[in-house]
């Protein structure tokens, strides 16, 4: 059963948006404090009373302000997991998990859904004071899956514990959606923990929900400049938007990149969605930008070359952050993600080419309004 939600208010609080998620997705809310995600995973488990929205499962209503309709929390049969857990202090983990339970099953059920989230039975046996943190948070978990939820939501729920937990709550979550055919939400304030879960991220800023999309085609197309600052893509720039002309190849359209003397003309890709003349920023993922000979100089039509300077190279585990200068044109920075084995350090003060691909530009407004998800999808 799919969860669909659409809000548009300005009281109690300014919310705005839409977003959707399928049985079996986990749609991660992302942005900065204050844009609104808690308020909306309050708003799906009857924990806000929206002043105008609809929320829906499937055939079942939980909210629509235009019918009068609303289903108090109690009747939803929503699994919430709680940034900081939220577990009865004089209670054992097991009589926490039996809690929403009733019957005489009750315990069993119980031991059942704690032994599936990795507790030993001496651990149920233990109030949460005498548990770490990732066993109480597995606890959390536990009692929230154990009445069979329609949909689970989960508020920042790894912030409270290390980074090694963190990693194994992780692989659990992961193991356990394997099993579970409902729709989740995870509130985040860590984007890479965000890519690493979620199937599709909703982007959000000062209460509007601003696009919705796999990470990927965020980084791809994100809808504005906003959306491209919330999701860390690091090479965006400003430009004006000449549009095309009987010079610009099919289907491209001039961008002009930087002012006087400096400034360059880009043939990019013509969606026929922004007037000639306006101000727009622009970004490149980071497959477009690349490290090259004059072997590998893309041709005019479809790629640029740039003199650049190196300033830093910082290895970031994994990978390598290289952050260039540009040396001719608009004279821009530019940061590249570098994986595998290096040939070597390329050293600060050093002179290299880079090469950006054309056809992988995407342009986008400055500003854009509070749209809907049709709007910004």
């Amino acid at each position: 059963m799919s969860l669909r939600m659409s809000i548009d208010q300005s009281r109690p609080m300014p919310l705005a948006g839409a977003f959707t998620c399928e049985p079996g997705q986990l749609v991660a809310l992302v942005g900065p404090s204050g844009a609104g995600k808690t308020s909306l995973l309050r708003a799906i488990a009857g924990l806000m009373r929206p002043h105008n929205a609809r929320i829906s499962v499937g055939d079942a209503c939980w909210c629509d302000t235009v019918q009068n309709v609303f289903v108090p929390p109690q009747q939803r049969n929503v699994g919430v997991v709680f940034q900081d857990y939220a577990l009865m202090p004089h209670m054992n983990a097991l009589e926490n998990v039996a809690l929403p339970l009733r019957g005489p099953q009750r315990l069993v059920q119980a031991r059942e859904m704690l032994a599936r989230v990795g507790l030993s039975a001496e651990q149920m046996q233990r109030r949460p004071a005498q548990l770490s943190g990732g066993q109480q948070q597995r606890v959390a978990v536990a009692r929230a899956l154990v009445r069979q939820p329609a949909v689970l939501l989960l508020d920042e729920p790894f912030s409270a514990v290390d980074q090694t937990n963190r990693q194994t709550l992780y692989a659990l979550l992961a193991e356990l959606r394997e099993d579970i055919a409902v729709p989740m939400v995870l509130v985040t304030h860590d984007l890479n923990e965000a890519r690493l879960l979620a199937d599709e991220l909703v982007v959000m800023a000062e209460g509007v929900v601003l696009q919705q999309g796999r990470a990927d085609a965020l980084h791809r197309t994100p809808r504005n400049a906003r959306v491209a600052d919330i999701v860390g893509i690091a090479n965006r720039f400003d430009g004006v938007w000449l549009g095309p002309d009987d010079q610009s190849p099919a289907g491209t359209g001039w961008l002009q990149w930087g002012r006087g003397a400096d400034a360059l003309r880009l043939a990019v890709r013509d969606k026929g969605r922004i007037e000639h003349g306006q101000a727009v920023a622009w970004v490149v993922p980071g497959e477009a930008l690349q490290l090259c000979d004059g072997a590998q100089l893309p041709g005019p039509a479809s790629g640029l070359s740039i003199p650049v300077e190196v300033l830093t190279l910082r290895h970031l585990g994994d990978v390598w952050l290289l952050r260039l200068q540009g040396l001719s044109g608009p004279r821009a920075g530019f940061q590249l993600m570098l994986t595998g084995p290096q040939p070597r350090r390329y050293a600060a003060g050093e002179r290299l080419t880079l090469c950006l691909d054309l056809r992988l530009v995407h342009i986008m407004p400055i500003k854009t309004g509070a749209g809907t998800l049709a709007a910004a999808r």
